[in-house]
């Protein structure tokens, strides 16, 4: 079985006692952070190599570094194969930094966003933009609605009832 199967059928198990996997991802989220901690020291350098080693250097099982490999991944400049990962596939953790902070913002994931060492490598001004931009890509803008008497919008002069109203 391929490793993030086994991450899955552990992280997402709905047969799961409640607590045992509110538990389980309290201390998974507490993991996570910590490798981004380091990570985040050296954000231009390309950490890179087997499952296992770089779960040997974060100090975390292969199934925790499993998970974190999946949730970097949309971040990744050049994503790996996560789905048939084993402990011996070499794997990269290259980032593009835009884009792993505005996926933070996504998830919601507010103890990442918010670590201190963004402030080194982005200024407050371009973190905002960052996390504006992210808060509205989500956001559904709907525009005027026309009422049956207002001219219609196609430019014939017509009221809208009687113009391209009828037509939909």
């Amino acid at each position: 079985m391929a490793l993030l199967d086994e991450w899955k059928k552990i992280a997402y198990n709905e047969k799961a006692d409640k607590d045992e996997l509110q538990n389980f991802w309290q201390r998974y989220f507490l993991l996570e952070k910590g490798i981004y901690e380091k990570l985040l020291l050296n954000p231009d350098e390309e950490v890179k190599g087997t499952v296992k080693e770089l779960a040997e250097k974060y100090n975390v099982s292969i199934l925790d570094m499993t998970g974190f490999l999946d949730g970097i991944d949309e971040s990744l400049k050049e994503p790996n194969p996560i789905e048939t990962m084993e402990e011996d596939t070499v794997v990269s953790l290259a980032f593009d930094k835009e884009k792993l902070y505005k996926n933070m913002v996504d998830a919601k994931a507010d103890w990442l966003y918010n670590l201190p060492m963004w402030n080194d490598i982005f200024d407050h001004a371009t973190k905002k933009a960052l996390y504006l931009e992210q808060k509205k890509s989500g956001t559904v803008i709907v525009g005027k609605k026309i009422g049956r008497n207002d001219p219609c919008p196609c430019g014939s002069g017509k009221k809208y009832k009687f113009c391209c109203m009828n037509k939909k």
